[in-house]
């Protein structure tokens, strides 16, 4: 059977298994739609942890970004995973322990404000929206190749799918079908990275292929010669500086991701929460420690196949015609030799590669097994789906609960609560879909920019919140509003102004740690000139320090 034959089986059964979980886990109350019920299993919750969090960026695009960066890459991994390390250890337990429903709950109530409230909904938003648009773009690009249809089409597809599981089923719904989403996203990373490590070294196991064969002495030669920089040689296109301040961005902001946090409040206790949040760190490093190996190989089989080939033999590649298709894939003999080349000067290149390709790409480089590559298209579709799916439950329980429950109408009842939050998703679906269509950037690079900014708003609001009695409501508020301000203004300058990174040379995604920084210095400040929280805040906030207890 072709490839396009096995995507269609493979996405029309994981979709039909996505759907049926939605409708069993309907619900009808706010419990259940925003926080599960707080009835999830630590090792199910786990799952779901990981499959949120290992969006389309890590599973589409992160490998691509490593394979064009090389050594520099490894700031994507450090960040991510040393940041869910920092939320497992400071966050998780306590914030389950305050046992709300979202992360502008637990900022409103700890800092005794709506002003406070509100600028956190709005943080969230603003975070929330950025990360989904690298998502719904994710899910186009699967579409557009494996469909064979334009990615427009492909965002629209995804936005059904997803409303139908979202809107239905809430936080319930969600839980359940990211726990079979983590289940088909790993499988579909692992075996072609398995198939291709054997292919090439020899070695089954793509951890000790990639650091005991000999394929990266290759690559680093293959790179030389073609007059790149060596694949291992570091700082080649970023400073030091800037990679540690990206590095330190990714990891804060995963602490203060809001779509992340939200998950362990739908365990049944703060233990529950710290089991859960081990069994998702075991599950995130399956892939995580495979994805070095997967960029090298790609990066090793990419230019083998293409560089220095004749148009015609590169039109006899099946798979390099329907990538040209999508237009995320080029060619172009600019000096008319008859040969296309890859250089590092964009002006001379003739071979252009969109970076969000190269996962889904690789296992048809590779000369895989049709059902192999339909595979890691359904696991491309399930990551992207798995995190927009929680990113959309933040952005209508931001509104739903936090602005209409909780400020405009405390009296509501609980089917207008879950009707309102029904809404707001199908909202937020529609803007994630004109995001998807027009995104910012590459899908890791915009996912970048939401770290950023939940590093500069949340995370030191929510560490101070846990562990300073004294932060009050003033410094709190003026921390999110200076780091998140400074944040964004720095990175929309950058990105669309022509603004010049004037901060240290520090690039729009690692601006995230200096808004951080600025944040935690207000907020501290502000906080000593003014008076102190109540003394039942005081003694609420003491209490929330110690993970075991009644709270």
């Amino acid at each position: 059977m072709s490839v396009e034959l096995w995507t269609t089986i493979f996405v029309a059964i994981t979709f039909i298994i996505y759907l049926y979980i939605g409708w069993r886990s309907r619900v009808r109350d706010s419990e259940g739609f925003f926080v599960a019920d707080r009835g999830v299993p630590a090792l199910a919750n786990g799952a779901a942890t990981a499959a949120d969090w290992m969006s389309a960026a890590s599973f589409i695009s992160m490998a691509g970004l490593i394979s064009f960066l090389g050594y520099d890459g490894s700031m994507y991994l450090m960040g991510w995973t040393g940041g869910f390390v920092l939320l497992a250890l400071l966050l998780a337990p306590y914030l389950r322990k305050f046992g709300k429903y979202t992360v502008p709950d637990f900022v409103g109530d700890r800092y005794y404000s709506v002003w406070a409230r509100l600028v956190a909904v709005v943080a969230a938003i603003f975070v929330s929206l950025t990360y989904v648009a690298g998502q719904m773009r994710g899910v186009g690009i699967v579409f557009s190749r494996f469909l064979q249809v334009d990615i427009n089409t492909g965002v629209i597809i995804g936005m059904i799918i997803v409303a139908f599981f979202a809107i239905l089923g809430g936080m319930k719904g969600i839980t359940w079908t990211q726990v079979a989403q983590y289940t088909v996203l790993i499988f579909a990373f692992i075996i072609p990275a398995v198939a291709i490590a054997l292919k090439l070294t020899g070695n089954p196991i793509p951890q000790l292929a990639f650091s005991f064969s000999d394929i990266v002495p290759k690559l680093n030669q293959i790179q030389v010669d073609l007059g790149f920089a060596e694949y291992t040689q570091p700082f080649v296109d970023k400073s030091m500086l800037d990679i540690l301040f990206i590095t330190i961005a990714l990891m804060v902001g995963t602490a203060g991701l809001p779509h992340v946090i939200v998950r362990f409040y739908t365990v049944p206790s703060a233990r529950a929460a710290r089991y859960s949040a081990g069994w998702a760190l075991l599950f995130i490093a399956i892939l995580y420690t495979t994805a070095p190996a997967v960029s090298a190989f790609a990066r090793y089989n990419l230019i083998d196949s293409l560089h220095d080939k004749t148009i015609a033999e590169v039109q006899q590649l099946d798979w390099a015609n329907k990538w040209s298709n999508t237009g995320l894939l080029g060619f172009e003999d600019k000096n008319n030799d008859g040969r296309i080349e890859l250089t590092p000067d964009e002006t001379t290149s003739e071979i252009t590669i969109d970076r969000d390709i190269i996962v889904l790409a690789t296992p048809e480089v590779a000369s895989l097994a049709p059902w192999v590559i339909a595979l890691v298209a359904a696991g491309g579709l399930a990551a992207a789906l798995s995190t927009a799916s929680g990113l959309l439950l933040v952005i209508s329980s931001s509104i739903a609960h936090d602005v209409y429950y909780r400020i405009i109408n405390p009296n509501a009842s609980e089917s207008r609560r879950v009707m309102v939050g029904r809404i707001m998703v199908g909202f937020a679906i529609a803007i994630a879909g004109y995001f998807g269509v027009n995104p910012p950037g590459f899908v890791a690079e915009v996912v970048a920019f939401a770290f950023g900014l939940a590093a500069a708003s949340f995370f030191p609001v929510i560490l101070l919140g846990i562990f300073d009695s004294r932060t009050n409501r003033e410094g709190a508020i003026a921390g999110m509003i200076v780091g998140l301000a400074f944040t964004l203004f720095y990175i929309i300058g950058n990105k669309f102004y022509g603004m010049p990174p004037w901060f240290l040379g520090i690039s729009p995604e690692g601006i995230g740690t200096v808004g951080m920084i600025l944040n935690f210095i207000i907020t501290y400040t502000v906080s000593r000139l003014t008076p102190p929280p109540p003394r039942e805040i005081q003694a609420m906030v003491d209490n929330l320090q110690s993970p075991e207890g009644n709270f």
